[in-house]
């Protein structure tokens, strides 16, 4: 079982906004699903105008166009709108270049991987390279003289910056190529710059330049020894996250969000240094309320004022492209806030694939002490969860002084960061009625889970396997297993269906999850009828053979409850079912290796109440007629591409054999 270690490609913090997998591929259909498609050659056309007002316009018209509409953008993709804005970033006049590289900002955040991978392969570094020293030269005017400059031009220049930094983040995600390509730009003194004038530059510019800086020292060691190895940028960073650091300023637009943008600002400077990560990071997590956040998203769509439609809109009166109603603003301010929740979820996730490290962690700040009133404060529902973690709390750091005392202290919160919301995922066969906020909600859920497979992964390691020595009761299990199992519930298992990948996605990580819990508190989980089949179906349903194992797994923990003799029963039998030659279609070798494994765990002990079933339901002939196929399968491991693998079948190979003479010997 492996932890979820942080790949790249999988760590976007701001995933795409509006999600678009459930739309048909193809401009057809996106012509067809879009209701704006009469507008997009206009704006095509006024995109080439000798005008410079029709080009801007038109820039800023792709944004208003693109707004939570997947069917629009995708439309205007096919019409070569990178390849428009991207020339317009040359432009004459400095306005449109600014709505521009805005416009191209709102594609990479609304449009995700594809669209950024397309504007790397259109040579978007090649303008966005020249502005980098325009920016700086201009910044540094402004602040040596901030009352000789007119607040529009600061304006001007302060959102640009924000776009082009933006853009650069999102490309540095897009692919290993890209990352390189902008590691020779020379970012860092670029972006440390606005980090060190934090108090003078707009909250929302500074804090970009923050999530650009904290994605390129993601596993990006050139940019990484950069940053730590000078003294000014380690001293400005930690200031940041101290209580008492300056912090950057929110202008007029940004005072109903600034809270919000002020934590993630925090949140985003606090990973390069782990004393100051917990401390950080907890009142985050531990102040936020899901199921809250999600019915004042709600209310805030129900109020939406309608958006002015793009045919009343005029040359003359040409669109804001940073125009919010009040109820924009309110969805904008949840979002930040959901999205600085995901963020701290993914620096815990990181942090716990590298645990245990008692060094790091033993009596780290964050403790049970520090964070048991917090906890409690707008946590409800979960009441259970809180009693049964902290209570064992002190014992766990008494008799295991080794294990990270965080690890109780935070499985509560991620418990409830679990649980979906009304919001959390489109309805079967119908939008999100906000994809932004579903999208960031299901992001949580999924970050929070991937943090709980590392911490009882974790666990299990420093615990050799047992719970007790970590000084926690079978209650902790069966407490853990169960809410983990009620949010599954709750997303439900229709997770095929076009449009609600996200709901695969939890499944997928959740039952490393259960699979994680079920091998601390082995013996101590108690199967219902219900978990047994949901999860053989599951089992056979998914194609990725990973998942297989994980739920084989946790089906094997389940089996090993002395008492529930019938449950055995259920999971012998499909583990059996899915081994040589009975497997129809033949089980993929490394959920063989898992299943065969599992039987040889499950019953490796004659006098469990359960083994009833292994010798009335003759398991060991069926065990000695798959033997055959196991070795078959192990000689098909290639021994130098899948060298651990060719490993672990000859080793689960041998402990087959050796298994049926002991069963043998037993004459039972």
């Amino acid at each position: 079982m492996g932890k979820s270690q942080k790949k790249r490609q999988m760590r976007r913090h701001n995933p795409m906004r509006v999600p678009d997998s459930h739309l048909p591929k193809g401009l057809a259909s996106a012509s067809a699903s879009s209701s704006k498609t009469e507008a997009i050659l206009p704006i095509i056309q006024k995109m080439e105008s000798v005008d410079p007002l029709e080009r801007k316009w038109a820039c800023v018209a792709v944004s208003n166009l693109i707004q939570n509409d997947p069917s629009t953008r995708r439309l205007l993709q096919g019409k070569n709108i990178v390849g428009h804005l991207i020339t317009r970033l040359s432009d004459s006049e400095e306005e449109v270049v600014v709505e521009a590289a805005g416009s191209l900002r709102n594609l990479c955040i609304d449009g995700g991987f594809d669209i950024c991978a397309e504007m790397f392969n259109k040579n978007i570094l090649a303008p966005l390279k020249t502005f980098i020293p325009k920016i700086s030269t201009t910044l540094s005017q402004f602040i040596a003289s901030p009352k000789d400059s007119p607040e529009n031009a600061q304006k001007l220049v302060y959102e640009f910056a924000d776009n082009v930094i933006t853009i650069l983040w999102c490309l540095s995600e897009t692919s290993n190529k890209a990352l390189n390509a902008i590691n020779q730009i020379s970012l860092v003194p670029f972006l440390m710059s606005f980090l060190a004038s934090r108090d003078k530059l707009p909250l929302s510019t500074v804090t970009s330049a923050a999530q650009c800086l904290y994605v390129l020292t993601d596993e990006n060691q050139p940019i990484v020894e950069e940053v730590r190895s000078n003294a000014e940028y380690t001293a400005c960073l930690l200031g940041i996250v101290r209580p008492d650091g300056a912090a950057p300023k929110p202008n007029g637009k940004e005072k109903d969000t600034s809270d919000a943008k002020a934590t993630a600002f925090r949140v985003l400077t606090c990973d390069l240094d782990r004393d100051v990560v917990l401390p950080t990071l907890e009142p985050v997590l531990s102040s936020t309320d899901l199921q809250e956040i999600a019915q004042a998203a709600q209310q805030a769509i129900d109020q939406q004022e309608s958006i002015p439609q793009l045919e009343s809109l005029s040359l003359k009166h040409t669109p804001k492209s940073d125009h919010k109603t009040p109820s924009e603003l309110e969805l904008e301010r949840l979002e930040t806030r959901l999205r600085t929740v995901q963020l701290a979820l993914e620096i815990l996730t990181g942090m716990c694939a590298t645990l245990p490290d008692p060094e790091v962690f033993s009596g780290a700040p964050g403790g049970e002490d520090d964070n048991e009133d917090e906890d409690d404060e707008g946590m409800e529902d979960a009441e259970d969860i809180d009693m049964t973690i902290e209570a064992e709390s002190s014992a766990a750091q008494g008799e295991a002084p080794n294990s990270p005392a965080f690890f109780t202290t935070l499985v509560a919160p991620l418990l409830k960061f679990v649980q979906p919301t009304a919001l959390s995922f489109p309805p079967l066969g119908a939008p999100s009625p906000h994809p932004p906020t579903t999208s960031a909600l299901s992001a949580i859920h999924i970050s929070a889970l991937e943090c709980l497979n590392n911490i009882f992964l974790s666990m299990t390691t420093s615990a050799r396997g047992r719970s007790s020595s970590l000084g926690l009761d079978s209650t902790s299990g069966r407490t853990v297993f169960e809410a983990v199992w009620g949010a599954l519930r709750l997303v439900g298992t229709e997770v095929g269906v076009a449009g609600q990948e996200r709901r695969r996605e939890m499944w997928d990580i959740a039952v490393g999850v259960l699979w994680g819990v079920g091998n601390l508190f082995k013996g101590a989980l108690i199967p219902t009828e219900e978990q047994i089949q949901v999860l053989t179906q599951f089992c056979n349903a998914t194609s990725d053979v990973q998942v297989k194992v994980k739920t084989i797994g946790t089906l094997e923990c389940l089996a090993q409850h002395p008492d529930s003799v019938e449950a055995n029963r259920m999971i012998s039998s499909y583990l059996l079912s899915l081994l040589p030659p009975n497997a129809n279609p033949p089980t993929p070798t490394e959920p063989l290796l898992q299943a065969v494994s599992a039987l040889i765990d499950i019953y490796s002990d004659e006098n469990m109440p359960y083994d009833v079933n292994f010798r009335q339901g003759r398991y060991l002939e069926q065990l000695v007629q798959s033997v055959e196929g196991v070795r078959k399968a192990v000689r098909g491991i290639d021994r130098k591409k899948e060298r651990e693998l060719r490993v672990r079948g000859e080793e689960v190979r041998d402990n087959l054999v050796a298994f049926i003479q002991y069963r043998r010997g037993l004459r039972l």
